[in-house]
């Protein structure tokens, strides 16, 4: 069930395939900055991680101010990360590098 709220041994194994991701102290969220060459190719990266977002059901915090994208990823109804957080992280890594692999 991927709604499922992850323990911390499950978090601990996830984390390593989101190396450039950030985890908050109580181990519910996780974040990431993105930075790109201007607006255009961070709002391109905002619109194809929408349609990822959109496939999976779940949807990221973030914000954009210009070549700048905040991501906070968490499960609100697990009450914390959830293996949909990796997935959609894993993905939005994918997008910012070009290859436009979906996972």
């Amino acid at each position: 069930m991927p709604r499922q709220k992850l323990d911390s041994t499950a978090i601990s194994e996830k984390l390593a395939t989101v190396p450039s991701w950030d985890i908050d102290a109580g181990e519910t969220a996780l974040s990431r900055t993105f930075k790109f060459a201007d607006f255009s190719e961070a709002f391109g990266f905002m619109s194809r991680a929408a349609l990822v977002a959109e496939k999976l059901d779940h949807h990221p915090e973030w914000k954009n101010v210009y070549r700048t994208v905040e991501v906070r990823l968490t499960t609100h109804d697990a009450g914390g990360l959830t293996i949909l957080d990796f997935d959609l992280a894993i993905a939005m890594d994918h997008i910012a590098a070009g290859t436009g692999r979906q996972h």
